[in-house]
């Protein structure tokens, strides 16, 4: 049975990153139950301050706060997923906070061009990332993409990185709105009260998309 952690980057209960969320563990727990949902904003985790010890260490030299445990159930499971919103291009702080501690699965070398990162031990995990965001552009959320994308080849050949991106969501719970609830939201967000209709297909589509990936990616 295929282990899950989600790390959750919402920062307000039952907004649409949040629904999306639920439409992943909707679609996986026809396949398990071994599902852990960790809040990013409720976890103690100390920021990373670059002192480079865990180059020497192998893990992360602060002790003090959550990050052994959570480190660990990173490690051991098969699916890892990612839920946030986009604010200004990245993910939320406390899911930001905790991306940064990753720093310590690699050693990193410095070299006259850059960096080499090798992980201490690679993955062979599927990646999920399920990003909300108010921008009509899904481009808003490249930089995360980027990340994720070197990240997921780093780890190990065998990962996988599965994207998920809602767009034009500016409101709390909006992705499940009808179609006639839509129509009397933009015209107060000075948006065409036109694009309702093929927004409300969209939206059902990404939440589809969302329970789809959960139920794919825990088969065994």
């Amino acid at each position: 049975m295929k282990k899950i952690l989600i790390l959750d980057g919402s920062t307000r209960k039952q907004g649409n990153t949040s629904i999306l969320l639920q439409h992943f563990i909707d679609g996986a727990k026809n396949n398990t139950e071994n599902i852990e949902q960790v809040q990013a904003k409720d976890v103690d985790i100390k920021y990373c301050n670059g002192c480079l010890r865990c180059n020497l260490i192998k893990r992360c030299s602060i002790r003090d706060d959550d990050w052994t445990d959570l480190s660990e159930k990173i490690n051991e499971a098969d699916v890892l997923v990612f839920a946030s919103p986009i604010y200004f291009h990245y993910v939320s702080a406390p899911l930001k906070n905790i991306i940064d501690r990753f720093r310590s699965f690699f050693h990193v070398q410095i070299t006259e061009t850059g960096l080499i990162h090798t992980p201490y031990k690679k993955w062979n995990k599927d990646f999920v990332l399920l990003l909300s965001m108010g921008s009509s552009d899904d481009s808003d959320a490249q930089p995360v993409i980027d990340l994720f994308e070197y990240m997921k080849e780093v780890m190990g050949d065998g990962n996988r990185l599965h994207a998920i991106k809602a767009t034009r969501l500016a409101v709390i719970k909006q992705v499940q709105k009808t179609e006639e609830e839509l129509k009397e939201l933009y015209p107060k967000l000075q948006l065409d009260e036109n694009l309702a209709e093929n927004d409300f297909i969209k939206n059902r589509a990404v939440l589809s998309q969302c329970f789809e990936l959960g139920k794919r990616l825990t088969k065994e």
